[in-house]
This record gives structure tokens, sequence and C-alpha cells, in this order.
């Protein structure tokens, strides 16, 4: 008996040490070996134009990705990201246009403009957080409220109709270019930076993984665990809101019915592909933004192929599954 389980040891450690490995690092294996494939394969994908047209798809989900990160790493979830980008993406041009307050400064009003649907679209998440922390009710249906009411809002607002606008002080977040690069590229580093210096960096970081490896033990010494929860719910909906306003610039167009729509999926499956836990207790961001592109990566590389996005999709779904049958394996081992 003790020479079987000598035996076994070590080829168990082997397989605890190879899930672990594919979990945290299969997102960058694969964006390697499709890398590769596309260099060969697809004409034109080392030009300038190919990587804005990816660059352009995949920065609003890694926006937020970044939020869903924080939360799942709390042992929480969030399904209002897509709503909350609705809200954000009616409530801007709403302002800017002067329907909600008049302002004769352009420059001023878009201003306002950004202001007010980032702060509501912050609010909305503080809120999701409360009802988290404030009442203990799990995340998936607290969130499930504004996943709901919050699409509903944005449609109410604007009467359900698509809004056109033509402000260029407003448009240059989505369509302008800074060294040929896009404009909202720089801002999605921009919050990945902060975010990785946050949880890095300050006591907040560790507070937030504290929460979610052991919620229990982090109430026992003493951490602010529900203040760490209303924090990570209410960056999660600034994060929306940011990227609700990246979308609508990028067409100088507010569609309620559109904006956001599936975008929670999108960025849940950037975590877990990521190789962070959904269980909580871990916020790979880099890992996150690795698996937004990596996900992105496979979709453009079905359809410059001739793949339709259908199959794409399930595609995607494949990829996911995997990710998550890893992280439970690596559980069991």
């Amino acid at each position: 008996m003790t020479k079987v389980s000598s035996t076994l040891a070590p080829t168990g450690g082997r397989t605890r040490g190879g899930l672990a490995w594919c979990s945290r690092y299969g997102a960058l294996a694969a964006f390697g070996v499709l890398l590769a494939l596309n260099i060969v394969l697809t004409p034109y994908f080392l030009s300038l134009q190919t990587l804005n047209i990816n660059l352009t798809q995949v920065c609003t989900i890694i926006i937020v990705a970044v939020g869903m990160n924080l939360v799942i790493a709390t042992g929480g979830i969030d399904l209002s990201v897509g709503s909350l980008m609705a809200i954000s993406g009616v409530l801007a041009p709403m302002t800017f246009l002067g329907q909600v307050v008049p302002v004769g400064n352009t420059a001023l009003a878009v201003a306002l403009a950004i202001v007010a649907a980032i702060g509501t679209a912050g609010l909305l998440g503080l809120f999701n957080g409360w009802l988290v922390s404030r009442f203990g009710i799990q995340p998936i249906v607290a969130t499930l409220i504004l996943f709901i009411a919050g699409r509903g809002i944005a449609q109410v607002l604007v009467d359900g109709n698509l809004q056109t606008f033509s402000v260029p002080q407003f448009a240059w977040i989505g369509q302008g270019t800074l060294l040929g690069i896009p404009t909202q590229a720089f801002v999605m580093a921009a919050i990945v930076a902060a975010a990785l210096w946050a949880m890095r960096r300050t006591r907040f970081g560790r507070y937030v993984l504290a929460v979610g490896g052991n919620e229990r033990a982090a109430v026992m010494a003493g951490l602010p665990v529900r203040r760490i929860k209303l924090a990570v719910y209410a960056i999660s909906g600034l994060c929306a809101g940011v990227a609700g306003l990246v979308v609508i610039a990028i067409n100088s167009a507010s569609d309620a019915n559109q904006i956001g729509l599936g975008t929670e999926l999108d960025a849940i499956a950037a975590v877990a592909v990521g190789g962070s836990s959904l269980g909580g207790g871990q916020a790979h961001l880099l890992g996150t933004v690795l698996g937004a592109l990596t996900i992105q990566l496979i979709r453009y590389t079905l359809l410059a192929n001739g793949v339709p996005d259908a199959a794409a999709l399930v595609v995607k779904a494949g990829v996911i599954a995997l990710a998550v049958w890893l992280q439970q394996a690596q559980r069991r081992t």
C-alpha cells in the first residue's frame, strides 16, 4: 500500500501542476498559436487596419472585464453591466444634446455628459453592492434586478428610439486615433493600469482577495468586508459606464436596445479564460486582458477564413467551457 501511494503521489502532483499551468497560462498559449496561424494563413493580418479592427471590438469588453474581475475576486458576479452600459449610452447624448439641461458650450456639455453618464452607472453599481453587502442577497440575484430593469430604464428614457448625433468632441473617444492607435485603446490601457496598481500595491487589493478567498476569516480579522463589496460593484458600474460611452462614440449613435447586449457574458468569459477562479480569491487582470484578446482573435480568425459567425460563437462557448472545466478539475485534484 505504501508503495502504491509513493508511486501515485508524483503523478498526482504533475497532474495538479499541469492543470494549474493550463488554467493560468492556457490563454497565453492559445493566443500565441492563434497569432502564428493568422500570420501564416490570414492575408493582411499584420496590417494596422486589422489591429484597429480587433482593438475596436475588444476594448469595451476588456474595460467591463476589469470591473467584473474585481467583483468575481470577492466571490460575486455582476450581470447588470450590459444594462448599465445602455443607461450610460443613452444618458450621455441626452445630456450633451441639451435634453436634460441646456448647455450652450459644446465642450462643457460633453464633459457634463461624460461625468453624468459614468457617475450614474457607478451609483447603480453601488446599488448592486448595497443589495449584496447589506442584505446578503446572492450576487447573481441582486444584479439580475438591474440586468432586467436597467435596459428597460434606458429604453424608457428615449422611448425606445435610436439617437444619432454629430459631436466631434465626443466621437473622438471612439473614433479618434493617437499614433495610429484608436483612442479607446488608451482609455482601456489606463483602466487596466489603474486596476493593476490598486490590486498589487494597495491595501484595497489585498482586502479584495482576502474577502473572496475566505469571507468568514476576513470578517473575523476585522476587514471592512461590506465596504470592499460596495467598492468593487461601484467600480464595475463605473467601468460599464465608460464602456457604454465608447460604444456610442464609435457609432455616433445610441440604441438602448443594443448597447452592451451580451457584454456581461463576454466579460465573465474573459475572466474565466484568463485564469481567474470564478469562485473568488483571484484577480489575474493581465490574464483577463489576454482572455478577452484570445476570444476576440478566435472569432476574427474564424470569420477571416470564411467560418460563419454562428459557428464562431459555438467555438467561443467551447473555449469558455474548457476554461471552466480546467478550474473545476484543478480544484478536485
